[in-house]
């Protein structure tokens, strides 16, 4: 029986600027993950790592945060190999071509489609040499001779494809590097490993993305895992484990508001959340309030700040009531209040979210005015 992680879309050197001030810690969850990556299978009693592509953001990272990276994969009792993928292909001057990898055993660099024997595996390697492309990565793979021909792959290894790209036809946008669906089949696979993809998918039987092990964003569904894969023998359906690795939680939550009690108890909610300076937020909120409501949104705001990692709120959507205008009272006399009933009025006729979301701003304008 073979056992292996499958991982990919580490994607060290992003930036993370969409989440402000918490960028560099966003940065570093992405390594402290990889260790879990190399932790995962040393605890596993895994054959060896596959790294599936766009380990680093591009070829213009920094070298230090590089030999970084290969230190912790260093500390892999077992061998390491690294497909380059589209965000750092192996061309001249690519962040895998430095001389440090050279000495960085046991980990290899995938940098030709080539065949490599592990632990009675075939691994069969199909690295990117450019940022987009409309070919196949997989067509690099040759079916292999199920009736053992001299000269042909051995059918008593389990074949192990590795490749970076896009499943055709599943995504909206062009397809790039585009991988059809019975790629494994047509190549005669036991198991395909593809990155790319940032989310975790499985493609039929024999096919499947680990998703990146340190999710990046928002609305990245099934990503922070590793994969652990398990094949009895040549011909056999891999078994595949999903396994978190991510250190951060990205939290997405909506919100329907009609009262100020309904604001009051999303707050109640983010009190109960627990480890907060480890998780990311952002929230909707959408609906219409008494203009005091909005108060209760201001302190969501300052909660959030203090006790998040980080926080956003979306509140486009949310407006005082039309028919409230109770606050119009504490404005200047003249130009502003008038300016303020005529905002009013047009908030209240449908299909007016600009004028509501001028509402809101003036009314916050006008309680810190009043501060």
């Amino acid at each position: 029986m073979l056992r292996f992680v499958h991982t990919a879309d580490w994607q060290i050197g992003m930036k993370a600027a969409h989440v402000g001030a918490a960028a560099q810690k966003v940065r570093d969850a992405r390594l402290e993950s990889a260790r879990r990556v190399v932790d995962l299978a040393r605890e596993r009693g895994a054959a060896f790592i596959v790294l599936a592509g766009d380990t680093f953001e591009d070829n213009g990272v920094d070298r230090v945060l590089a030999r970084k990276v290969a230190e912790i994969l260093r500390t892999s009792r077992v061998p390491v190999f690294v497909l380059p993928g589209n965000h750092d292909p192996f061309v001249p001057g690519s962040i895998l071509d430095e001389d440090f990898w050279r000495d960085a055993d046991p980990v290899r660099i995938l940098r030709d489609a080539s065949t490599i024997e592990i632990a009675g595996a075939s691994l069969l390697a199909c690295p990117s040499r450019e940022r987009t492309s409309s070919r196949d990565p997989t067509l690099a793979i040759a079916a292999p001779d199920r009736g053992g021909s001299a000269g042909g792959p051995d059918p008593r290894r389990i074949r192990i494809g590795i490749a970076h790209g896009s499943i055709a036809g599943i995504s909206d946008g062009a397809d790039d590097f585009p991988i059809p669906r019975d790629a494994a089949e047509r190549a005669g696979l036991d198991y395909l490993a593809l990155g790319h993809w940032h989310s975790h998918l499985r493609i039929g039987d024999r096919t499947a993305y680990s998703g990146t092990h340190e999710t990046t964003k928002f609305g990245e569904r099934e990503s922070g895992r590793a994969l652990v894969v398990e094949i009895d023998r040549p011909g056999a359906a891999p078994r595949i484990e999903v396994v978190s690795t991510g250190t951060l939680r990205w939290i997405e939550r909506s919100a329907d508001i009609a009262a100020a009690e309904d604001l009051a108890a999303l707050r109640s909610d983010l009190d109960r959340e627990s480890d907060p300076e480890h998780a990311l937020l952002r929230i909707e909120v959408r609906g219409t309030v008494p203009v005091e409501g909005l108060r209760e949104l201001e302190t969501i705001r300052d909660v959030i700040e203090a006790r998040f990692l980080f926080g956003e709120i979306d509140a486009s959507a949310l407006s005082p009531a039309p028919q409230d205008e109770r606050w119009i009272a504490s404005l200047p006399a003249g130009a502003v209040a008038a300016a303020a009933r005529e905002i009013l009025a047009r908030a209240a006729a449908e299909d007016a979210a600009v004028a509501r979301e001028a509402l809101a701003i003036l009314y916050a304008i006008a309680r810190e005015g009043g501060r």
